[in-house]
């Protein structure tokens, strides 16, 4: 039986983005939702509560992007250089978020803190939103020329259906924070976030059945691959069903079940992603015959290899230290002398 390499690492560049949304995400909710908060103590809780792990979170993005780079280098080049600005405004906004969790301790002042509050959620709002903006144009289509070069303007990727995706992706990662939170917090703040959890899952149907509606009836070629194969609607009924479960697993007040109900909605979102792509990785449009494939974008057969036995050996040591992370940094969180 011989192994598709370039399947192998399409799956495994999935992989690493879904590692990406499934932990960042809940950073990003967590950002989002922290101008909601009223007192310093509660906004030092929020930010507590990811403090030990979001930069280890972003290094999953990190990681994506250089086995994109390493495996499908033509692929990377057409869509961080198409995505230029959208990619330097992301950039921008993960820096402030950042910055924003370092220095907001640092003086007493209100003024000081209040204004690295604004750049952390601020920063996590763009942030997801981008990513939001960054996956509908994939979805849709960019027009690429002859030479897979993209063609067009940085205004034609603000479109309506991309601005739905994004607010989709903001409203998604509202509701895991919201849940993560709850997992992390006790006493004022978690009641309050235990008040907007049902909101935000509100916001986040809303706009998930919109974004599923607009692709059914505009972009028909995103479905294609699951149309000529009936029984991968299987990961669909699976999106649904871990959607539907969020809340059931809220009312019951079951938390970490409603934490891995979001955290499988999301895999099965990326799953359905990854599904209408295949095989193409930057989708030509209006000129199919342009796009980018699994095929015509990757490296060669021995790079795709000797990096396959590099990812064998660090995968597992990636995953155990992120476990490991986890597992010391359990429980509610308590403010101390080492807090943000």
């Amino acid at each position: 039986m011989t192994i598709d390499l370039n399947i192998i690492w399409f799956a495994l560049v999935g992989f690493l983005f879904t590692g990406y949304a499934i932990l960042d995400g809940f950073d990003l909710g967590i950002g989002t939702l922290h101008l909601f908060t009223k007192t310093d103590q509660e906004r030092r809780i929020m930010i507590n509560s990811i403090g030990p792990v979001w930069d280890g979170n972003e290094v999953w993005l990190v990681t994506g992007g250089g086995v994109l780079f390493a495996a499908f280098p033509e692929a990377y080049a057409t869509v961080f250089s198409g995505f230029y600005l959208a990619f330097m405004l992301l950039l921008c906004s993960l820096i402030f978020r950042a910055v924003a969790i370092e220095f907001r301790s640092k003086m007493p002042m209100a003024w000081w803190r209040k204004m690295w509050d604004v750049s952390f959620s601020a920063g996590s709002i763009l942030s997801a939103f981008l990513i939001g903006i960054t996956v509908g144009n994939l979805v849709r289509g960019i027009p690429l020329d002859i030479h897979h070069e993209y063609s067009g303007t940085f205004w034609e990727l603000i479109n309506p259906y991309a601005i739905a995706v994004g607010i989709t992706t903001v409203a998604l990662f509202m509701m895991h924070g919201a849940i993560f939170g709850i997992l992390k917090t006790e006493g004022s703040i978690r009641n309050k976030l235990l008040s907007w959890v049902n909101k935000t899952i509100i916001f986040f149907v809303i706009s998930y059945i919109t974004i599923t509606m607009a692709t059914l009836l505009f972009i028909p070629h995103f479905t294609e691959h699951i149309r000529n194969n009936p029984w991968l609607f299987i990961i669909a009924i699976a999106n649904m069903l871990a959607i539907a479960n969020i809340p059931r697993e809220i009312n019951s007040k079951c938390y970490w079940r409603a934490f891995l109900s979001s955290s499988a909605a999301i895999t099965a979102l990326l799953a359905l992603f990854g599904l209408g792509l295949f095989p193409h990785l930057v989708y030509s449009n209006p000129f199919p015959e342009h796009s980018l494939t699994i095929y015509n974008a990757a490296s060669s057969t021995m790079t795709l290899k000797i990096m396959l036995i590099m990812v064998g050996i660090g995968m597992p040591l990636v995953l155990g230290y992120t476990v490991s992370i986890y597992w010391i940094f359990r429980g509610k969180v308590r403010l101390d002398e080492n807090s943000y």
